[in-house]
């Protein structure tokens, strides 16, 4: 089984528990107006590999992965957009006993992609907004199928760790964080919510593309702001 990757990360910290093995999908549907891996956006480029060269490679980190806890992330781009490359991948890191987790805006076909969540130990699912016109305005795609996919791993009890950027002028009203909080704290498999301050470390990805960068005047949230936003999550009874 072959499939298109953008690059990997030997010794990631920051997707999932653990010293993480990450391996970045290429290609994605969605238009994140901050996003900061735009040069994943495009599904024809990067490179193709098989699932046999992925495994050989990361099993040469197993020692340091289990010793922290750890295992293997796959973030983009969009991994769903690559369903069945996907659960190849995952259904193989499983039978190597490998903890797996997918990083994912949720924003798939349902239906083909319920395989892949049958070798998910964690999904981190990143919802931009609850609010229909909000994530559209940040995504340039509906909202609906980011529900749907949450809706399903939680029928299903697939952990889920929940992800929030907070962008000045975009997402970060506290009513519309109020809304996320309510929606999520009706889930009954999410472990914690990551609220993520909004920042511009992939801007240049974006000049060096050609592509036209919207948020360039926006500045990083009011610390302060970022303590509300996680007091809201609180008081739902979430770990944040």
């Amino acid at each position: 089984m072959k499939g298109r990757i953008h690059s990997v990360e030997t010794a990631g910290t920051v997707d999932g528990p653990g010293i993480r093995y990450v391996v970045f999908f290429q290609g994605c549907p969605l238009r994140c107006l901050y996003c900061h891996n735009p040069d994943t956006r495009e599904p024809k480029a990067g490179k193709e590999v098989t699932v046999e060269e992925l495994i050989e490679d990361i099993k040469k980190y197993r020692s340091y992965i289990n010793c922290s806890g750890g295992g293997v992330t796959i973030s983009g781009g969009e991994p769903l957009l690559q369903p069945k490359f996907l659960a190849s991948l995952l259904k193989a890191l499983k039978e190597e006993g490998f903890h797996t987790a997918v990083d994912t805006s949720g924003y798939a076909n349902l239906d083909a992609v319920k395989d892949v969540f049958n070798y998910t130990d964690l999904v981190l699912l990143d919802i931009k907004s609850v609010d229909p016109e909000t994530f559209k305005k940040v995504t340039s795609v509906d909202l609906a199928p980011t529900l749907k996919t949450a809706n399903y791993l939680d029928e299903n009890n697939i952990k889920m760790w929940i992800r929030y950027v907070v962008v000045p002028g975009l997402t970060d009203q506290l009513k519309d964080a109020e809304k996320l909080a309510d929606y999520v704290s009706a889930l009954k498999n999410v472990d914690r919510v990551e609220i993520l301050p909004f920042h511009k470390m992939g801007e240049y990805k974006w000049q060096e593309l050609g592509y036209d960068y919207k948020l360039k005047d926006t500045q990083p949230p009011d610390p302060k702001l970022i303590a509300e936003i996680k007091n809201i999550f609180n008081e739902k009874g979430l770990i944040v």
